[in-house]
């Protein structure tokens, strides 16, 4: 890449005013370049592309000739300028991968003369698509993916007559796709992936007849595609995964002339896969679906295919393995997850699986597998044979071969890990062995796994410490150990070039304290260390990491307060935090609560992908999930994978004091609250109803005090509820999800009242003036004619004794007290002097 003096721009411009075409394409521009092409009359082509030019697009209008003009990859910022659009006799318009932003300009989707208009990968570019297209309109090519367009199609797409080339992809565009297709004669290719569009696909998209590429994938369209179609005759790649489409397998996909790439994986079809009378394809994906029966003899006739994945259906009958042996080109084999489907291998048959890179044989029957001898997959790079129960060793042939390199063997019944250390794996970067009954300690030469990125030995019996060494293996990305018996602790030594994004330790015996070298792992997103040992303060230290999203701690032996110290944005990405049964004290941290990152303050974005998960995705194919344990709808469940739209945070157990904050009500994306089992105060906050997406709230064995807002109410996904053991009062709010909730939801307070419970709240009924100083008749449970009539009773009453307490002169200091004279008595019984004792005095009493 060489750079251009702006000097020798000047001359280049002085001298050449005839100047028609100009490419200054990766030439590192710098200097006043600017002002040098603003004005070139007769230029008709300029490419300044690759370029890191920045700053706002430039003024061309009065480069009136201008026809053809790349500005892509040069970092411009900003709205798109109108004066593009008056540049007359332009045709081609690229401006791909900016940061422009804003909206497309209507003036420039109806420009009379352009045909190329490419406004791909600027991500700013936002609001609808102009519904202006006329028929005047020239485009032959339209790219406007990788933005973030929303709204609806333009129904004005169906008077682009000459377009060739329509890409909207990965937007947000939603609502039908409309049927404006019959016009579109001319169209080969059409890519909507990655949108929110919904419905059916339109009639007329069949009838297409010129179509070469159709992409729809990754979207929620429904329904049933036609039974027979009239257009598709050149189709070449079919792509339609990814969405709700039902109904019986469309076996006019199996019959399209020059269809090689076809991808229905993802959808909800059913019936039986028909047998194949065109043999273009060489890429087969109806994996995800609940396709039933055999599978054809006809799909060993395609010579061509390298791709083949059939896995999670309801596929049966038993299958001879060495029938796939056909398919000299196979790359990658997937049939697992077909829990009626066997395959037969012989020991004696010549597989010649010679090019075969990826197998995946999970959920599937399997005969004879372990009798199998080396040298029949002799270029396996990935293999899955996960839940299969096979027992005892490792086969021997496996370990055998050379190339493996992604290796999947949980849910069996493995009892040893022996063999693993003779293996000669040298450049195995993925082994699962995961919910076996592997026992002992982990081999120490798995260190020697220099280029592993993912070890999960999870769901296991295996004890012994954990080796110092796998902290060192710069290259690991997933480290899933949970679920054994390790004790010791927790290595400490993670080095400086840890790329770890995966720790799961949790449900072992480790403890000690938290070792601060995993400040090193910039890059995690998951650590769970819950249900150990581990004896230390709260980790304050981590709340810096970035990209953290997963914190379990629960379950150990932490102690003291929670504390932010003094750190901006703590925890900027976390959705799950879990603390809690542990001994930390002090008030909530709410400098953590009040600073949750994106995920929990952001509801909208990422509530629409709830079937996303979590997931380390390998290259080859190895998908890894955050799995976290949790006590969630008062039960503890193990979540395997983790959507993305879910967020929870857990401080039960503890010995937490002080109010809930009221800016809980902020974080939007919260699914479950738990602060059970501590020692708030104060009232339940209003702003909780905020939380449209909670569906568990536990605030139980609390000091929480006051009402229970009727804002809570407006929880219409809440289905769990535990106020129970604080001390609320008044009635219980009615309506909506709280009609649903038991007793056991509020007991433990006995100021509430109203349904559930069997303590009715009266209504509140008027009172006269005089009773105003009354408390309400709703909670003492009577009204003011009752105390009325007491008083006046007492008051009756008490005259009376009045009266006679001064007849009788007793008590005598309370008659003396009010003036009076108290009767003597004479005892007539005897003469002399008598020692009487009286409340206040002793008397002489004379003798009469």
């Amino acid at each position: 890449m060489s750079s251009i003096n702006p000097n020798l721009l000047n001359l280049i411009f002085n001298q050449s005013s005839s100047l028609i075409s100009l490419s200054l394409q990766r030439t590192r521009l710098h200097g006043n370049w600017k002002n040098n092409i603003l004005c070139l009359p007769s230029i008709q082509e300029l490419d300044m592309s690759i370029n890191n030019l920045q700053g706002h697009l430039p003024n061309l209008s009065c480069s009136t000739s201008l026809r053809i003009l790349d500005l892509s990859y040069c970092l411009f910022t900003g709205p798109i300028p109108l004066s593009f659009s008056n540049l007359t006799y332009l045709t081609s318009l690229s401006l791909i991968e900016n940061i422009l932003k804003g909206s497309i300009p209507s003036s420039l989707l109806t420009h009379p003369s352009l045909t190329i208009l490419s406004l791909r990968d600027n991500l700013l570019i936002s609001g609808q698509i102009p519904n202006v297209f006329l028929q005047s309109n020239r485009f032959q090519e339209l790219d406007l993916s990788s933005n973030q367009i929303v709204g609806v199609l333009p129904t004005s797409l169906s008077n682009l007559q000459y377009l060739i080339k329509l890409d909207l992809s990965s937007n947000s565009l939603s609502g039908q796709i409309p049927n404006v297709f019959d016009g579109l004669t001319k169209l080969q290719e059409l890519d909507l992936y990655y949108n929110r569009l919904e419905g059916q696909i339109p009639p007329s998209l069949f009838s297409l007849s010129q179509l070469d590429y159709l992409d729809c994938s990754h979207n929620k369209l429904k329904g049933l595609l036609p039974n027979k179609i009239t257009g598709f005759q050149k189709l070449g790649s079919l792509v339609l995964n990814n969405n709700l489409l039902s109904g019986k397998f469309p076996s006019w996909c199996l019959s399209l002339p020059s269809l090689s790439l076809l991808d229905l994986s993802t959808n909800q079809f059913t019936g039986y896969i028909s047998a194949f009378s065109s043999y273009s394809l060489w890429y087969l994906n109806l994996c995800n679906n609940k396709l039933q029966g055999n599978i054809p003899e006809s799909i060993f006739n395609l010579a061509n295919l390298t791709v083949l994945c059939l896995s999670s259906n309801n596929l049966s009958s038993v299958v001879n393995f060495q029938h796939f042996s056909k398919l000299q080109k196979l790359f990658s084999l997937s049939l697992s997850h077909n829990s009626q489907l066997s395959l037969n291998f012989e020991s004696n048959v010549n597989y010649n699986f010679s090019i075969l890179s990826k197998l995946e044989l999970s959920s599937v029957g399997l005969i004879g597998f372990s009798k199998l001898s080396s040298g029949k997959f002799p270029r396996l790079r990935y293999l899955d044979l996960s839940n299969n129960k096979l027992f005892g060793s490792v086969p021997n042939w496996l370990l055998e071969i050379d190339s493996l390199q992604l290796l999947g063997l949980s849910h069996n019944l493995f009892t040893s890990m022996d063999e693993f250390s003779r293996n000669h794996w040298q450049n195995l970067y993925s082994l699962d062995l995961s919910f076996n009954l592997l026992a002992g300690d982990i081999f120490l030469s798995i260190c020697n796994k220099s280029s592993l990125v993912l070890l999960n030995l999870a769901h296991n019996k295996l004890t012994g410490t954990i080796p110092q060494c796998l902290a060192n293996l710069s290259f690991l990305v997933v480290l899933d150990l949970q679920m054994n018996k390790f004790y010791g602790t927790i290595p400490s030594n993670f080095s400086q070039d840890c790329h770890l994004r995966t720790l799961n330790l949790n449900g072992n015996l480790l403890e000690g304290d938290l070792p601060k070298s995993l400040l090193n792992c910039e890059q995690l997103e998951a650590l769970n260390l819950g249900s150990n040992k581990i004896e230390d303060h709260f980790p304050y230290w981590i709340q810096t990491m970035q990209y953290l999203e997963v914190l379990v701690l629960r379950e150990n032996k932490l102690y003291g307060p929670v504390a932010n110290i003094n750190i901006k944005d703590p925890f900027p990405s976390l959705s799950i935090f879990d603390i809690s049964s542990n001994n930390f004290s002090g008030p909530l941290p709410k400098a953590y609560i009040q600073n949750f990152g994106y995920f929990m303050k952001n509801i909208i974005q990422f509530g629409e992908q709830s079937s996303q998960y979590i997931e380390k995705m390998e290259e080859g194919g190895m998908t890894y999930y955050d799995s976290v344990s949790m006590t969630m709808k008062g039960n503890n469940i193990v979540m395997v994978k983790i959507s993305i739209a879910f967020a929870n945070i857990d401080l039960s157990q503890n010995n937490f004091e002080g109010e809930i904050p009221n800016f809980i009500g902020e974080l939007q994306a919260l699914k479950g609250l738990n602060l059970s089992h501590n020692r708030l105060t104060g009232p339940i906050p209003q702003s909780i109803g905020n939380l449209s997406s909670m569906e568990s709230l536990d605030l139980s064995s609390n000091i929480l005090t006051g009402v229970i807002p009727a804002e809570l109410t407006n929880l219409n996904s809440l289905e769990v509820l535990n106020l129970s053991y604080n001390h609320l009062i008044g009635d219980i709010p009615q309506g909506k999800q709280f009609n649903t909730f038991s007793n056991d939801s509020y007991e433990g307070n006995i100021g509430l009242c109203g349904f559930p419970l069997s303590k009715k709240c009266r209504i509140e009924q008027h009172s006269p003036p005089s009773a105003s100083n009354f408390r309400s008749e709703e909670k003492f449970e009577f009204g003011w004619k009752p105390v009325a009539i007491g008083y006046g009773c007492g008051f009756v009453i008490g005259i009376g004794l009045g009266y006679v307490v001064f007849l009788i002169g007793k008590p005598r200091w309370l008659v003396m007290l009010f003036g009076g004279q108290p009767k003597r008595r004479v005892n007539r019984r005897r003469t002399g002097v008598r020692r009487t004792s009286g409340s206040t005095m002793n008397q002489m009493v004379p003798m009469s």
